[in-house]
């Protein structure tokens, strides 16, 4: 018993450090896109080589990836400060190396956020009314400063050497023609959700360094491949039982086109054995990639076979179809014969999932809704599809269960987030894979929480629809969305911080973030009190967003879950003596 919690809280540490580093590479796969396409297009040995346009190609992989990649790891950790620091921090160590610095821009730039989160945890509530604006500027630039300092110095050498070590071992397992082994670990390893992070997290990183010296790496095949999931695929639709066979083809044209693998996992999840299959495609296919010298221009992402041959070079063309063929193949033959072998009677798809749930529901004493709001399932008043990315499969999970909840003519939104995004709030409905739920319930713990194996297929979405039509729908409670404070709908025992969000008037925010300072401090309230552009919030029940009314509306679905001040000017607005009052006597 004690030994498998450990192991659950192992494979949750995994999953929450991989989902780290792909968070911060996900988000600018766009520009890794681009960076492929100017490479395939432009470059010598391209499809229509541009000597003036190839000259992009460099500083892109250089300068542009890494500093993306920075700046959105120190975002995740501090907001915008974090991401100012951290692409500066990373400035560093991409002058302080000689190769390109995708891993050490995954260190300074969250490196950079927590330290002038520190400061600002520290000494914002410290500054001087007038001077905020003046210690913020020279903090991150002083701040960065010395990271950057550091980072040429120390860490970006340090970080040069690793690359280079990790690629030498690659290149190592390449000539040996072992590469295919990886597979072995790679296939399971993404339907246990560590996908992004073994994609976007290292193999991208990696393979980049290689596409720069070779002009294409296999490393961008491995875990994208569609071939082992559509073989799997297959099996069911032509040998499968129930819904697991007629909900096949449909999967396989969200799997192989639209590339969501994590459309396939349950099929897996549902016969262990299965394992074999994709293990086997994967194996197979890679062998054939390498022994045809396959490779792509960039990362493909999502896994689609449109977007892998979008990033395909003239001379790879037909050892990646190749490729993705054999893994396909194989994975067929071997689903095949496991799904042929197996006579029990649990082949319904949906049953085998409510199965599965009821089953591990009862063995810790728990009900099919989790989390600590199960008694209050009534005063939800948002619904969050959340998974490793917050893309894919959640975002697909959600547009279901919007369906279902819109028929059903219940006001309540809902939306996909990833897991780190998440807040705590009590009023909240958090729909996560099972395999996901001890780090999202560590995330937000006060929320209602139901589990499911598949996102696009869960008996439990016209559950939770039946138990919201028979509570109060959020929305229809008679709360107006407008202006919280003067409806009297404001709780102010949550408020812990204050927040002038503006989308045009950043002066203006600022001078009412030094307005209501002043106040607080008159009425002896002490609150952190912070500027932030609209776009930047987030969904935070602890929050109190000031914003001009023309605003206030982006504001509240940006963070619905805030309490939202709408005023006509945020310099002379006559509520905040009444906000200050309400919150000294909370």
């Amino acid at each position: 018993m004690e030994t498998t919690a450990k192991k659950s809280g192992l494979k949750a540490k995994v999953q929450r450090l991989g989902s780290h580093l792909s968070g911060m590479v996900m988000p600018n796969i766009g520009a890794f896109i681009a960076w492929g396409v100017i490479t395939a297009l432009f470059i010598e040995a391209g499809y229509f080589p541009n000597e003036q346009l190839a000259t992009l190609v460099s500083p892109m992989l250089t300068f542009l990836l890494p500093l993306l990649i920075a700046y959105t790891g120190g975002s995740m950790v501090h907001g915008q400060r974090g991401a100012v620091v951290g692409a500066i921090a990373a400035m560093g160590v991409i002058v302080g190396s000689e190769v390109p610095m995708f891993i050490g821009a995954m260190i300074m730039g969250p490196l950079g956020g927590w330290c002038i989160k520190k400061f600002d945890d520290v000494f914002q509530t410290k500054i001087k009314a007038g001077f905020e604006m003046l210690v913020n500027n020279f903090s991150s630039g002083l701040i960065g400063f010395a990271l950057a300092v550091v980072g040429f110095y120390a860490i970006g050498p340090v970080v040069g050497s690793l690359t280079n070590l990790m690629a030498a071992g690659v290149e190592a397992i390449i000539n040996m023609r072992l590469l295919p082994l990886a597979n072995i670990f790679i296939e399971p390893a993404k339907i246990l959700f560590l996908n992004n992070a073994i994609n976007h997290g290292i193999l991208t990183p990696l393979g980049a360094d290689q596409a720069a010296e070779a002009g294409k790496s296999i490393l961008f095949l491995l875990e994208a491949n569609p071939g082992p999931g559509l073989g799997v695929l297959l099996a069911f639709t032509l040998f499968g039982k129930g819904s697991a066979k007629s909900s096949a083809p449909g999967a396989i044209i969200i799997q192989f086109l639209g590339g969501i693998h994590e459309i396939y996992f349950p099929y897996v999840m549902m016969k262990p054995l299965l394992f074999l299959a994709v293990m086997g495609g994967g194996i197979a296919g890679t062998f054939t990639f390498q022994l045809l010298g396959a490779g792509l221009r960039a990362a493909a992402s999502p896994g689609s076979i449109i977007a892998i041959l979008a990033m395909t070079p003239p001379d790879s063309m037909l050892a990646v179809i190749a490729g993705v063929i054999v893994g396909a193949a194989v994975s067929f033959l071997i689903a095949m014969v496991i799904i042929k072998a197996d006579n029990s009677e649990e082949d319904d798809l949906a049953a085998t999932q409510a199965a599965v749930q009821e089953a591990k529901s009862a063995s810790k004493g728990q009900a099919a809704v989790q989390g600590g709001n199960q008694e209050m399932f009534g005063n939800v008043n948002k619904i969050i599809f959340a998974c490793d990315a917050g893309m894919g499969s959640s975002a697909m999970g959600a547009s279901v269960l919007r369906d279902k909840v819109k028929k059903a003519g219940i006001n309540i939104p809902v939306s996909n987030s990833a897991i780190n995004n998440l807040s705590d709030d009590p009023n909240a409905l958090v729909v996560t894979q099972e395999e996901l739920y001890d780090r999202a319930s560590q995330k937000a713990p006060s929320a209602t929480f139901v589990q499911v194996e598949n996102f696009m297929n869960s008996p439990r979405y016209d559950e939770i629809v039946e138990r919201l039509s028979d509570g109060p729908a959020a929305g229809n409670d008679g709360k107006k969305l407008s202006d919280d404070v003067v409806e009297g709908v404001a709780d102010y025992d949550r408020v812990d911080h204050i927040v002038f969000a503006y989308e045009k008037g950043k002066g203006s925010a600022n001078m009412g973030a030094t307005v209501m300072k002043k106040v607080l401090k008159e009425h002896g309230v002490s609150l952190p009190v912070t500027v932030a552009m609209i776009q930047e919030l987030k969904d935070e029940p602890s929050a109190m967003i000031v914003t001009v009314k023309t605003e206030t509306v982006n504001a509240e679905q940006q963070a619905p879950s805030a309490v939202h001040v709408p005023v006509a000017d945020m310099v002379t607005s006559e509520k905040y003596d009444k906000i200050v009052a309400q919150l000294k006597n909370k």
